[in-house]
């Protein structure tokens, strides 16, 4: 399994030229889609959300929103991972009626862990709460890199674009969401020449700091 999963990882490169004929089936999306639901999250809390998009025409408004990267258009799927604005009590109470039903347990049984969720919210001002729902986005789209790698799929993440824009093109604003990164996704082009280039990353004794 380490050498599939490394050989995946070698293999990946973010994808400059998509092929916009190869469209990508609901079945070769599912597990990448489903890698990012099953993501760890702090507490497993239902931080953020993925909007999937395929439309040409909104895509081609968003890539003018995303310094014209062709990737945002001619990928088979762009991905947005937003962040909700708010996360209150109300999440906490609807995160552990859930869980509550899925284990079919008690509410009440559950009381000392969503008290706990609360006090950690209550403790935090407003924008370290914030940054640390961004930071869970990352960990999703980890998730979704590393699963597309295996299933040879083509992933392009990108912080280029300016969220505010997104937010409105999309109507985020309105579902309480704010973006915070996206990724295109789907099949390289022939002529992607980047994905003949030699990885380059430092050697393990420049980036593992051993503590005995």
């Amino acid at each position: 399994m380490k050498e599939t999963v490394n050989k995946a990882l070698l293999w990946r490169y973010a994808t400059k030229v998509f092929d916009p004929e190869k469209i990508l089936t609901k079945e070769e999306l599912h597990p990448v889609l489903d890698a990012m639901r099953l993501a760890p999250s702090a507490f497993g809390l239902p931080i953020w959300k993925a909007v999937v998009i395929t439309d040409k025409s909104l895509r081609t408004k968003l890539r003018a929103a995303a310094w014209n990267q062709p990737q945002v258009t001619d990928a088979s799927h762009l991905i947005v991972l937003a962040v909700r604005k708010h996360i209150d009590e109300k999440l906490v109470d609807a995160y552990i009626a859930q869980m509550a039903k899925t284990r079919n347990t008690d509410i009440e049984s559950l009381t000392g862990f969503g008290d706990m969720m609360k006090g950690f919210i209550r403790s935090k001002d407003a924008g370290w709460i914030r940054e640390w729902a961004a930071r869970q986005t990352y960990i999703a789209l980890g998730f979704a890199l590393e699963t597309a790698a295996l299933h040879q799929i083509d992933t392009c993440p990108m912080e280029g674009f300016d969220p505010k824009q997104f937010d409105e093109i999309l109507g985020l604003d309105a579902q309480g969401l704010e973006s915070k990164v996206i990724f295109a996704i789907g099949h390289r082009s022939n002529e992607d020449t980047s994905a003949l280039a030699a990885k380059v990353r430092l050697p393990d004794t420049e980036i593992f700091i051993g503590m005995n």
